[in-house]
Formats: structure tokens, sequence, C-alpha cells
């Protein structure tokens, strides 16, 4: 399916520039990279998660491609943001 739309020339440049880094020089990155910004979109405003296609370890991947850590800093961050959320609904 096609969409036409029209944004602003600085937003469009942006939206070009970091879907090649994302997803690579090929034919298909910006669709790919408008088809996750929309269901990112869509996931907001209905208040749930959007379902789509294609390998998930790759979308995961995709997600985490801006963080400067390594794996294990990143588990560690993670447990004590988990441990935060949990202790936090903790009744003392």
């Amino acid at each position: 399916m096609t969409l036409r739309i029209q944004i602003d020339e600085r937003l469009e440049r942006e939206f070009r520039r970091l879907a090649m880094q994302r997803f690579g020089y090929g034919r298909g990155a910006l669709s790919r990279a408008a088809e996750e910004a929309i269901m990112d979109w869509v996931s907001k405003v209905k208040g749930v998660m959007v379902s789509f296609e294609g390998d998930p370890v790759e979308a995961i991947d995709g997600l985490l491609s801006d963080i400067d850590i390594d794996a294990v800093e990143l588990q560690h961050q993670a447990m004590k943001l988990w441990l935060t959320k949990v202790l936090g609904d903790v009744s003392r």
C-alpha cells in the first residue's frame, strides 16, 4: 500500500538519515522505518502493543543499536530498574 504525506523538510532529512543508519542503504529502508514509526504511534494512541512481522531478534537489535554499553552492564541496569519498580509496589 502507498501512503503519501507531507512533512517538514528538516524532519524528512533526519528521518532518512536515521532510517539508513538503522536499516542500511538498501531498498526498503525508508518503508521499514516508516512502518515502525507508524506502529509505534498507533500503539501509543491505542495504549496497546502492536504486533509486527519479522525476526524479533533483529527488532530488538535495532531498538538497542544506540546503546553504548555492553550486554552485561545492560543486564545489571535492567535488574536495577526491575527491582526499583517491584520494590516500589511493595507495601512496607
